[in-house]
């Protein structure tokens, strides 16, 4: 069983913490209701208080992200973000941006919430407007960003690849780089919920737009990062075009669902992910801590062992292959990914491993004096990328003489990442 040490620790919980939305979105998995106000089965706050507690008691440092619907739609949410920040969780929200407005962002700042995911889909409002099924759609999501922005507040896109949008993939990261936006993200489709009755883009489009993306990160090394979401394939491309990518370092592509991520639904059900709609148990029946431990589908998965391609294939370590597309086309979710095209070359005996890809996450250790004020400032960083953050700190310190790290020392870290990886290298 090849795992990272058989640790099963949840590092990230998407929660849809209602079915609520002001949009109508073709590809939305949820099939989000139009403002139809809030279920009578959601979970309530209290039951939310719980769901955030037991997630604290496996790791009290998981990234909680509060999505929907529209998250901003629900009543409490500050509530909970700020009971999630209170415990020492990070908690982000996942928007369309569409109800962002400088009366939110003072609350986004009260509540804790540490960043703000927003979903852009072009850079022509029609084309995002008729994905999102609202006219105006994109010109209230842009003007949201920009409220935000003047509250200094974090934010990154993300963006949806459909056939209508994926030969403009660079040009939209351009204007999210021309936004202010320090983290893109690239989401691809998985056919279900509403989305099922979309067409997808080929196999030979997903692995054309993953390798542009892998090129693209060279170019805003040090200014942006732009990572694949639902795209396990990611670090086999990028592996494949250049081994020593810093895109094999601190971060996760092969996919994590039931592994180090799971989803709950607004009922409290919970999911390997979002697009996988087999339940591993009920909050309403069990507490988070038990289902994650217990449920013999989570368990199943992580054993991982894949049939088909995936099974023989070199980069099934650091791939995997996406189980939920698995499962939307075979209703097997160990059998090998149709949307990848990669032929395996042997039996299987040889398998691809890249530094560091085991145990990025654990705790950060530190080998110099970090004063409080660094501290605090490293604790804004997702904490399974701390330890990468750690090491090149440190080590530009060292090639300095510094003995005490500083928030002044990791701005000038920071600006040097910016001059590229000829001037500095970072790597963990």
């Amino acid at each position: 069983m090849e795992d990272r040490e058989n640790d099963y620790t949840p590092y990230v919980v998407s929660w849809n913490v209602t079915k609520m939305c002001n949009l109508r979105c073709a590809h939305c998995y949820l099939d989000a209701d139009y403002l139809t106000g809030r279920k009578k089965d959601e979970l309530t706050t209290e039951e939310g208080f719980r769901l955030i507690k037991g997630i604290s008691l496996l790791n009290p440092n998981t990234i909680l992200i509060l999505t929907g619907g529209e998250p901003l739609l629900r009543e409490d949410i500050f509530y909970l973000a700020g009971y999630a920040s209170k415990i020492g969780l990070m908690p982000v929200l996942g928007t369309n941006g569409m109800l962002l407005n400088e009366r939110v962002g003072s609350k986004i700042i009260e509540s804790g919430i540490k960043g703000i995911g927003i979903s852009i889909d072009s850079i022509h409002h029609e084309i995002h407007d008729a994905f999102r099924g609202v006219k105006g759609a994109w010109e209230r999501s842009i003007k949201g960003i920009e409220a935000i922005k003047r509250y200094g507040l974090q934010f990154q896109i993300q963006t949806t690849v459909t056939r209508s949008n994926y030969s403009e993939i660079p040009k939209i990261i351009e204007f999210a780089h021309e936004l202010g936006c320090k983290v893109y993200n690239i989401f691809f489709l998985v056919c279900t919920g509403r989305g099922q009755g979309l067409t997808d883009i080929t196999p030979e489009q997903y692995e054309e737009v993953l390798g542009e993306v892998v090129r693209l990160q060279d170019r805003y090394t040090g200014r942006m990062m732009i990572r694949a979401k639902c795209a396990p394939h990611f670090k086999r491309v990028a592996y494949q075009y250049r081994k020593d990518s810093p895109l094999l370092k601190g971060y996760a592509s092969d996919c994590l669902a039931g592994v180090h991520y799971c989803r709950v639904t607004p009922e409290g059900d919970i999911t390997p992910c979002p697009y996988m709609p087999l339940v591993g148990g009920s909050l309403k029946k069990d507490g988070f801590e038990g289902i994650w431990k217990n449920s013999p589908l989570l368990n199943e998965i992580r054993e991982k062992r894949f049939k088909g391609r995936c099974r023989i294939c070199e980069y099934r370590v650091i791939c995997g292959g996406c189980r939920a597309r698995a499962y939307a086309t075979t209703k097997d979710y160990l059998m090998d990914d149709p949307w990848c095209s990669f032929q395996p070359t042997g039996d299987g005996s040889a398998v691809i491993r890249t530094d560091g890809e085991e145990g990025y996450w654990k705790e950060e250790k530190y080998e110099l004096k970090w004063d409080e004020d660094a501290k605090r400032r490293l604790e804004l960083i997702p904490f399974f990328a701390r330890n990468m953050v750690v090491k090149g700190v440190e080590r530009y310190a060292k090639e300095r003489g510094i003995e005490i790290i500083t928030v002044e020392v990791m701005r000038e870290v920071r600006e040097m990442s910016k001059m590229g990886p000829s001037h500095m290298n970072l790597r963990g």
